[in-house]
């Protein structure tokens, strides 16, 4: 499985520093030796990720709280299977709950929707990317469920790749003066280029860029596109579709020959899955 990514015990510091600040007031009113038990169930089918995410919680809250995972990261479930036990101090399983669940809940819907891309694409050689459309604060650990669910990362953010898009070709004064001026200043990272038409491309191939990405392309023109890149001199580079993707249009749209599809909801549109923690106090 993929590792976490190295900034996950700081985001679970700001989600319980926004959950419980100065202390959990209600969680107070139990008594201070009271113990429990706790079981999470998912009730629809989905993908799980996060489970490092509620590791932490419960760890940062009390060490002493145990989480027993009964099924893998990035298993798929069904409706009403048990997810994890847990065993502690009542207090810190109250007060951990909804900051867990929320982590839980939010990284399986990405990685749920991402599973669902992915095997649409079975027996293609085309990839599923995700983009940076992605919520505050949390783009690491939702591109870690896109991985977990088998999809793959574009560039982290702005500092790890470049994709010149239609405003930096405006400002630059034209595809080949932005693609020139990315080579000038010695990056080492890809340089893509975002293109509207096929003769965009075509100056894109020409310039020299690494990658193209094909916005809101025709299937025609996507098969267009995919022939003057395998025949350009400067060909082939890598070539991906972007714009209007659905679980109905993907497979069409990879079948052009385009290398990866990039799919801003796998991230932008989650829907949190439906999870329940359910208590046993006293024990």
């Amino acid at each position: 499985m993929f590792a976490p990514p190295p900034d996950l015990d700081e985001q679970v510091a700001r989600a319980l520093a926004e959950d419980v600040g100065g202390g959990d007031l209600t969680a107070a009113l139990v008594p201070a030796d009271r113990s429990g038990r706790a079981t999470v169930i998912t009730r629809e089918s989905a993908v799980i990720c996060g489970q490092p995410w509620v590791d932490a919680v419960f760890r940062q809250l009390d060490a002493s709280v145990q989480v027993d995972w009964q099924v893998a990261e990035g298993t798929s479930v069904a409706p009403d299977q048990l997810l994890c036990r847990l065993e502690g101090p009542a207090r810190s399983l109250l007060t951990g709950e909804r900051t867990a669940l929320n982590f839980l809940q939010t990284l399986s819907g990405t990685a749920t929707t991402t599973r669902r891309y992915v095997e649409l694409l079975a027996g293609l050689p085309c990839r599923i990317l995700d983009t940076r459309k992605t919520i505050p604060g949390l783009r690491r650990a939702q591109k870690y469920a896109v991985r977990c669910a088998g999809g793959s990362n574009h560039r982290m953010g702005l500092y790890d790749g470049i994709l010149v898009k239609e405003n930096h070709i405006m400002a630059a004064g034209s595809i080949a003066a932005a693609v020139d001026a990315a080579r000038a200043a010695g990056s080492k990272v890809p340089v893509e280029v975002e293109v509207e038409t096929l003769d965009e491309l075509r100056q894109a191939l020409t310039a020299g860029a690494d990658m193209a990405l094909l916005d809101e392309f025709s299937l025609e023109d996507m098969r267009s596109a995919v022939a003057m890149n395998r025949s350009h001199p400067r060909g082939p580079i890598r070539l991906e579709a972007s714009g209007s993707v659905t679980f109905e249009t993907l497979r069409a749209i990879a079948e052009t020959g385009v290398d990866f599809v990039s799919v801003g909801s796998l991230t932008k549109h989650v829907r949190a899955v439906d999870l329940s923690m359910r208590f046993q106090f006293g024990v």
